[in-house]
């Protein structure tokens, strides 16, 4: 394996890749390379100062550290959808093409293989692949969705260069297998990521606009009553229904008063003799 060396890595995904037939695809990789090429061109960096390696619905480019990355960013911003929409408008609708990118900077090696070797490779993939990026281009009218890494923002794009407005970057979090990361996305955040995913702040998720009540809240509004319900726990009957609940009063009354079970018994006999009497 080489030893790892300083580059700028930019790498560019289609969006609904596999969506495709094979022709469809085929046409989609052929204008994700000729965009990618006059981009590349138009920021000045030839085939000398780049390797490509193919991922089929995707392409990744190592640049050379010594080419302007300013004129990379300027390039991406202006050429890409400018590209993209004039390529878009001559074709069908099931050839559209949209791009989502990452420009990132840190140290490559290559193996034996060809391969490419390096963990701020990995994180660029990670921010290729995050669903704040996918929601940014599918929440957008436009075909292209850019995102930048963290040390690429605070060596460049936050000195607000002609023609890469630090404004227009915001700070998003993605999380992956690896932890947090940093990244900056171009353009609007989704909402998905503002934590209001499209409803208010506070609405509960598929409810009609009211904010879950906290518990132990009132909330104005009769609650069902329960069996037992009012009586203090531990008293005779807690818990019962009403005609349960006073038969089982009356029980434990007469095993604790064995006398009441007599009188309970004569009631009606004295009851008859009255009536008798009276008679």
């Amino acid at each position: 394996m080489s030893d790892p060396v300083a580059r700028t890595i930019l790498l560019v995904d289609i969006e609904r890749y596999s969506d495709r037939d094979d022709v469809e695809q085929a046409y989609l990789r052929r204008m994700l390379y000729d965009i990618t090429d006059r981009t590349l061109q138009r920021a000045g960096i030839d085939e000398t100062l780049r390797l490509r390696a193919d991922r089929g619905d995707s392409v990744m480019e190592l640049i050379d550290a010594n080419a302007p990355v300013t004129a990379l960013l300027r390039a991406l911003l202006s050429e890409v959808p400018a590209q993209l929409r004039a390529v878009n408008r001559m074709a069908s609708r099931s050839a559209q093409i949209r791009l989502r990118a990452v420009l990132a900077t840190g140290y490559v090696a290559v193996d034996e293989h060809d391969g490419w070797v390096g963990s701020d490779l990995n994180h660029a993939c990670r921010l290729l692949d995050a669903d704040i990026l996918r929601a940014a281009l599918r929440e957008r009218a436009d075909d292209f969705a850019l995102c930048v890494s963290d040390p690429l923002y605070g060596g460049v794009v936050r000195h607000d260069h002609p023609g890469i407005p630090a404004d227009g970057f915001h700070e998003v979090i993605v999380d992956s297998k690896n932890g947090p990361l940093t990244a900056w996305l171009h353009g609007p955040v989704p909402a998905a990521a503002t934590g209001q995913d499209h409803r208010e702040k506070g609405e509960a998720p598929g409810g009609s606009g009211d904010p879950p009540p906290a518990a132990g809240a009132r909330t104005g509004r009769p609650s069902p009553e329960r069996p037992g319900a009012g009586r203090k726990q531990g008293s005779p009957g807690a818990g019962l229904r009403p005609a349960r609940a006073r038969r089982h009063v009356q029980r434990r009354c007469l095993r604790r008063h064995p006398a009441r079970r007599h009188q309970r018994r004569k009631l009606p006999r004295q009851r008859h003799l009255r009536r008798r009497r009276a008679g």
